[in-house]
């Protein structure tokens, strides 16, 4: 069993700084845990998203203490002891949390970045953990590169694409022809074809098909503008080989 006299006899491995004592080692891992977690959660507070500071803190610095201590545990037993079993329970754990920050919309899902964040977040509690702070810190910055540079990158690249065709659907109880139609022309011009179904009449249930030539950055602003229709339901969108005509606003 472990126990606080064997913790003060005890010594951990720090990078660069090899065998210290255990709570000087572990306050290392803490403050690293606290510094690491807050440069992520402080970039994803700045953008508004529901796991912030305190959330990635407390997920990076409660997996180091996890594995910290299941190392301390298996040094101090008797017997073996697998310390990989709670770094294990952790992935597992996050998972979780990862799953309730997605959200199902109406438009499409939202929130897989925030889960990815959050996983990665722990991974690095696990290295600060394991007595690696400095590999942690090398994979902190790879990981605010990958949320701070490469959105802007790839909005570059998307700016110079071209025009795509698509085929939105809009499931809708009554008719919202007029005012999807609406929406659309504001933005663009170059409605192919639009279409309007029943699918079922005691409830009013209505499917709307158009096909539109649209820069693949504004479709998802058309899909949130179109969710914003009371009457409108859900709204999918597919890239679509249909070419026709235009229909003139």
């Amino acid at each position: 069993m472990f126990s606080s006299q064997g913790a003060l006899m005890q010594k951990v491995h720090i990078e660069l700084l090899g065998e210290v004592s255990v709570y000087f080692g572990l306050g290392i891992e803490i403050v690293t845990a606290f510094v690491l977690g807050g440069l992520i959660g402080y970039d994803r507070e700045k953008k508004m998203k529901a796991a912030g500071i305190k959330t990635n803190m407390l997920i990076c610095i409660g997996a180091t203490l996890y594995t910290a201590v299941s190392l301390l545990v298996r040094n101090d037993a008797a017997g073996y002891v697998d310390a990989s079993r709670i770094p294990a329970q952790i992935v597992s754990g996050i998972g979780f949390l990862g799953a309730g920050a997605i959200i199902q919309g109406r438009g499409g899902v939202v929130g897989l970045t925030t889960a990815a964040t959050i996983w990665v977040v722990a991974a690095i509690g696990v290295t600060i953990g394991s007595g690696y702070p400095l590999i942690a810190a090398i994979f902190t910055v790879t990981s605010l590169i990958v949320l701070k540079l490469l959105g802007p990158i790839y909005k570059l690249f998307e700016m110079e694409r071209d025009n795509c065709h698509y085929r939105l659907e809009v499931l809708s109880k009554g008719r919202v022809t007029e005012s999807v139609k609406e929406l659309i022309l504001n933005e663009t011009n170059t409605i192919e074809q639009i279409s309007e179904e029943i699918i079922d009449i005691e409830n009013n249930e209505r499917i709307l098909t158009i096909y539109l030539t649209v820069h693949p950055r504004k479709i998802r602003e058309l899909v949130d503008s179109i969710n914003t229709i009371i009457q409108v339901e859900k709204v999918h969108f597919h890239l679509s080989e249909f070419h026709a005509d235009v229909i003139d606003p």
